[in-house]
């Protein structure tokens, strides 16, 4: 059976005292009660549930219509909840959430049990984070416990990095939206395998693995998709991602081979359109484009990423050229979700 609510929506808080805040505190009795509640963190806007309760949990998965296979990432408040829910923190993972809690690091560690099982989708495994966005760390804090929380949109579209793009996609599925303004990242976190040695990035994200590398030496990286017998271990291995409705062909090359590519399109009667940086676009001269900001500013194309995906579907076009970008730094998540986004990759 759906899950039909009516979402409310907070909007005005005491930016001076967000952990007292009486909207802060009606999202998080939502949530001590069993409901689902949308809120934003420094990555992209979440969709949480209390992580112990399955029921709560099950509400998640419906309104996104997510499957039962991919699991969850548990967020907490505090580091001090970890030993709650885990057998053991290994040294690296210590050393990671030293450096880079709170922020978008996502650590898995093995799960005593506590957390629900369709968080864990049946691992013996859990993923934590804390992540570093106020609204977020008053409600995880007042609720003292996790809270499970993938992005806060359907399942396979763009993720949203604002309260306008969840409402679009669950208003009415969901019980509270906490409205804190534009995310800040823009792509979900990075998720490490702390269980493994050496650790292993599952998804490339807000940290980097240079980043990573500068604090706990060499770690591997996963660099091929979930097949479709295995369940995947992290969000975001398994299933087809942050697309728009609208196919995009993204072109591994220079400016002239996306505009043969485009005219070629054309002349097949196409309609079409380029995501571009705004280098790209001077190079193609082209004035009506969806613009991503400048290549010298790859936080900048990352943080508009998804709000550019979900323009897509608004324009009368038939397909979108996309530039690719380098794979350094931020770049490697970003070209992650361009690729998991694409329809082609030439």
């Amino acid at each position: 059976m759906a899950y039909k609510r009516e979402t409310k929506v907070w909007r005005t808080f005491n930016q001076d005292n967000l952990n007292e805040d009486e909207h802060i505190l009606e999202a998080v009795q939502m949530l001590k009660e069993g409901k689902i509640v949308a809120f934003p963190t420094e990555t992209v806007y979440g969709l949480g549930a209390d992580a112990t309760n399955n029921q709560a949990v099950e509400k998640i998965f419906q309104a996104k219509g997510r499957p039962s296979d991919n699991p969850l990432i548990a967020h907490i408040g505090s580091p001090n909840l970890i030993n709650d829910y885990v057998t053991e923190v290994p040294e690296h993972a210590k050393k990671l959430i030293d450096a880079f809690w709170p922020g978008p690091l996502t650590v898995i560690l093995k799960s005593n049990g506590r957390i629900a099982n369709n968080v864990t989708a049946g691992l013996k495994t859990v993923g934590l984070r804390m992540p570093d966005e106020p609204h977020a760390l008053a409600i995880l804090r007042n609720v003292n416990r996790p809270i499970a929380a993938p992005s806060a949109n359907r399942s396979g579209k763009p993720s949203p990095t604002t309260a306008e793009h969840v409402l679009q996609d669950l208003n009415g599925k969901i019980d509270g939206l906490v409205d804190g303004g534009k995310t800040g990242i823009g792509v979900e976190s990075t998720v490490i395998d702390c269980t493994t040695e050496p650790p292993m990035i599952l998804r490339p994200g807000g940290v980097t693995k240079e980043q990573i590398e500068s604090v706990i030496g060499v770690v591997d990286q996963i660099d091929s998709e979930v097949k479709e017998s295995e369940q995947p271990r992290s969000p975001g291995l398994k299933y087809k991602h942050y697309a728009p409705e609208k196919p995009i062909w993204l072109v591994r090359g220079d400016a002239l081979k996306m505009k043969q590519i485009a005219e070629k399109l054309l002349n097949e009667g196409k309609r079409v359109q380029f995501l571009v940086s705004e280098e790209r676009a001077e190079e193609l001269q082209i004035i009506d484009s969806i613009n991503l900001g400048s290549r010298k500013q790859l936080n900048e194309i990352t943080a508009n990423l998804y709000n550019a995906l979900r323009k897509i579907d608004s324009l009368q076009v038939d397909i979108v050229v996309a530039e690719s970008f380098t794979k350094e730094g931020i770049g490697q998540a970003l070209m992650n979700r361009l690729e998991r986004a694409a329809t082609k990759i030439i």
